[in-house]
């Protein structure tokens, strides 16, 4: 674990606020244009744009306007419920929403028109080299759907992975961008073929459940609406194991998301060739390995979000020990019940804006826990030191707000336990050593920041 000097106290300015200049007086300097946020927002927004028109498009072209409209309603019907629920996992560390908009939008629009175009013209170069268009569709199903799929979804997972990187911490991150994206995805290939299925009924004048759209709709929408997430998970736990080592860990870090991209693209190869098993081969690669695989990382996932839970209530002591954070704040923090109480009595004390202080304090808080982690693991970046300050920094200006909050959350949720009050007063303990004031105050008060450094012990 590095060693790094005592945690400087800023300057204090009426409002007891820090101001941090360059060093040495220097001027920064100017990013060129092409450097700046706002115009890699723009060249993004425009690419997905693009990209969902042509999308667009292309589906309505062959679906038809109302095979597209029936479509695009049946195929929505999941997409809440799986975004729900990736959403829940992270509710630990929740990471932004532009992270999820991008990834949903890139497995929508860019991923299904790189998938839709490539498979095209990948089936047609089969089917002129053999002459057989029957075993060049079999093929084009079974190894060059899958390869191409899973690499245009891994592409907006490696994005998030390198652009992002104070957001990408770990497996549930992984997760949970990764089936975000395989949601978008899944989202538009469930327009096309619903579409298609319509198209076949009004042709063949069937309705009802006898319907191609009703078998459509069973098997995609009723029986396997987490197929595409599923495989594309396991490229999201590589990418996010890769996260968690070291970056001097240069060839884990390169073949851990390769292998997790390999998985995801076998996993898809076998279910999309579950047809040639014979007339019941769906439904046993369904029963066989699709349910288990989806029971198994199901607990994975949920097994991470508790270990992230109880790294946050073993790394957070040290702060209470330097005096940043009070005694009641670990367990209150490592605990979601006890952050949904401190939210409710945010609401109820200083309205929504408390509630969302005390939200981006259990955030701010979580974050400061996984680096304190990696840095005791050696796992930590360069950045370390500037990363630690602005997550202190941050917790320092909604503290007022937050502990009142996670103090009542606290209170509520503790076992009871018989403590014997020592005779001499304990600084940080319950009521004693901060001053309080109405949770809903937005003034940051001028109280000096802690010097002790909890590294250095």
């Amino acid at each position: 674990m590095a060693i790094c000097p005592p945690y400087p106290t800023p300057p204090s300015g009426p409002t007891g606020d820090s101001v941090d200049a360059p060093a040495g007086g220097a001027t920064p300097r100017h990013a060129h244009w092409w450097q700046r946020t706002w115009v890699r927002y723009a060249a993004l927004s425009t690419l997905l744009a693009l990209s969902g028109l042509v999308i667009l498009a292309l589906v309505r072209e062959q679906t038809g306007t109302q095979g597209f409209l029936v479509g695009l309603g049946l195929a929505i019907l999941p997409v809440p419920l799986l975004i729900a629920a990736f959403r829940w996992l992270d509710r630990v560390e929740p990471g932004p929403w532009r992270n999820l908009l991008f990834s949903f939008a890139w497995g929508a629009c860019a991923a299904a028109l790189i998938a839709i175009i490539a498979n095209s013209f990948a089936t047609r170069w089969i089917a002129m080299a053999t002459a057989d268009p029957s075993s060049a569709d079999t093929l084009g199903a079974t190894v060059i759907a899958p390869v191409v799929e899973e690499i245009a979804k891994a592409a907006a997972v490696l994005l998030v992975f390198l652009f992002r990187r104070r957001d990408f911490t770990g497996i549930v991150d992984g997760v949970v961008i990764a089936g975000v994206t395989a949601t978008g995805f899944a989202f538009t290939e469930n327009i096309l073929y619903l579409g298609t299925a319509f198209g076949t009924d009004q042709l063949s004048g069937d309705s009802g459940i006898a319907s191609v759209t009703a078998a459509t709709f069973f098997v995609r929408i009723v029986m396997s609406p987490f197929a595409h997430p599923l495989f594309t998970v396991l490229t999201g736990i590589g990418f996010g194991i890769a996260a968690l080592s070291a970056e001097r860990h240069h060839v884990r870090r390169v073949v851990l998301p390769l292998s997790g991209l390999l998985l995801a693209m076998g996993m898809h190869a076998m279910w999309n060739g579950s047809s040639a098993f014979g007339e019941y081969g769906f439904f046993a690669v369904y029963a066989v390995f699709m349910v288990p695989a989806f029971g198994l990382l199901t607990w994975l996932v949920i097994w991470t979000r508790q270990r992230e839970l109880r790294t946050v209530r073993e790394e957070l002591p040290a702060y209470v020990a330097a005096g940043w954070l009070t005694p009641a704040e670990p367990y209150a923090l490592g605990s979601m019940r006890a952050r949904r109480l401190a939210r409710e009595y945010a609401v109820q004390r200083g309205g929504k804006p408390a509630a969302r202080a005390v939200s981006e304090y259990e955030s701010y808080a979580t974050s400061l826990a996984f680096l304190r982690h990696r840095g005791r693991r050696g796992r930590a970046g360069a950045d370390f030191v500037v990363r630690e300050r602005e997550l202190l920094h941050e917790l320092w200006w909604r503290r007022e707000v937050a502990r009142p909050a996670l103090d009542h959350a606290a209170r509520m949720t503790a076992p009871p336990v018989a403590v014997t009050a020592p005779p001499w007063p304990v600084y940080g303990a319950y009521g004693y050593g901060y001053s309080y004031t109405h949770p809903a105050a937005t003034t940051r008060q001028a109280m000096p920041y802690p010097a002790y450094n909890p590294y250095r012990s």
